[in-house]
């Protein structure tokens, strides 16, 4: 009885399978619907990866000008302890 069970389970598998193979094989390709479906996704991706890059491009600058401003706020505060010093000389 398990044998005719499963016997009969392995039969259905393999007509499923045949039958689904047979389907996907007589397929005659994308339908132009398709095609232009794809094409704009291909198009959309394009755009956003020129967003991306010009994004990244943009972080770029900012952190390049923020390192500066930086650097100037720096320079700025040796500058400050160094007329602070010579303040406390002068006053000494």
């Amino acid at each position: 009885m398990k044998l005719l069970k499963s016997l009969k389970s392995s039969l259905l598998g393999a007509a499923i399978v045949f039958l689904t193979a047979g389907f996907i094989g007589c397929s005659s390709g994308p339908s132009q619907e398709e095609l232009a479906q794809l094409d704009a996704l291909k198009k959309e991706v394009s755009s956003l990866q020129k967003s991306a890059t010009a994004l990244k491009d943009e972080r770029g600058s900012v952190e390049k000008q923020i390192a500066e401003k930086n650097k100037k706020l720096q320079e700025c505060e040796k500058l400050k302890q160094e007329t602070k010093a010579n303040l406390d000389k002068i006053s000494k």
